[in-house]
């Protein structure tokens, strides 16, 4: 499911949702410790301002916080996994178990190729040699081509994960994709994710108890040491920080 080109607002009139959206958020938030508007009442001003056709929630399934948060606002919401050809075995079962038992639509995200046609145009093991071609091919341009169906996407990007990501804010406007981005748990740290993931039962990828903090495609991961930068085991041995998806 997705808005059409008929449906869809132009980009000028999302913007100035976005710019109303900020300024709304901005005075929820003077009344929350934080100083900031909280996840749930970010995705309850999406709710109110965008229909659940035009919306998709991007899920790593690295946990399920973002579509359960989500899907309280949003119910029967679309979420996209990329599905890279690449994924540990715990990714699979976690969105397996997203679909299985929450309110939410999982949608399978799939590059052009497959990972024996990427091989046979580029050889083997692309990721070793090219990573940030790998992820440009098998991440970034399918989920750019998907957006192009929605009008506004969530994404689970925290402030705490990187420097790269410090300043994300809550909600504003995607110029590289063309739509809405709204980032409802920027404020959150790993541990508050965990307390949320535990109070409402929600799927976790089980690799987080296990030394991976970050999760990405197995070949580009690995374990942490207690105290390491948590996405220090993605491309560890490059200097690659990020798959392209947020920047």
């Amino acid at each position: 499911m997705s808005v059409t080109l008929e449906t869809r607002r132009t980009n000028e009139e999302l913007k100035a949702v976005v710019e109303a959206g900020v300024a709304e958020l901005a005075e929820l938030g003077k009344a929350n410790p934080s100083g900031e508007a909280t996840a749930t009442q970010v995705a309850e001003w999406v709710a109110r301002n965008f229909s659940v056709d035009s919306v998709a929630v991007a899920c790593s399934m690295a946990d399920s916080v973002l579509p359960h948060i989500v899907a309280q606002s949003i119910p029967d919401v679309e979420v996209l996994f990329l599905e890279t050809g690449y994924h540990f075995l715990e990714t699979k079962i976690t969105r397996d178990e997203v679909a299985r038992v929450l309110p939410v639509r999982v949608v399978d995200v799939k590059p052009k190729q497959t990972v024996e046609e990427q091989d046979a145009q580029y050889g083997e093991k692309l990721y070793e040699r090219d990573p940030g071609l790998c992820c440009q091919l098998r991440k970034v341009d399918p989920l750019s081509e998907s957006l192009k169906g929605y009008e506004l996407w969530f994404t689970g990007v925290r402030r705490d994960e990187a420097p790269t990501r410090a300043n994300t804010p809550l909600v504003t406007w995607d110029e590289k994709n063309g739509l809405v981005k709204v980032n409802p748990v920027a404020a959150w740290t790993f541990d508050e994710l965990n307390e949320y993931a535990a109070e409402h039962k929600v799927p976790m990828n089980l690799l987080l108890d296990h030394g991976y903090p970050s999760i990405g495609c197995a070949p580009c991961t690995k374990q942490v040491a207690p105290g390491e930068d948590p996405r220090s085991g993605r491309w560890a041995g490059t200097n690659k920080t990020e798959c392209g998806l947020h920047v």
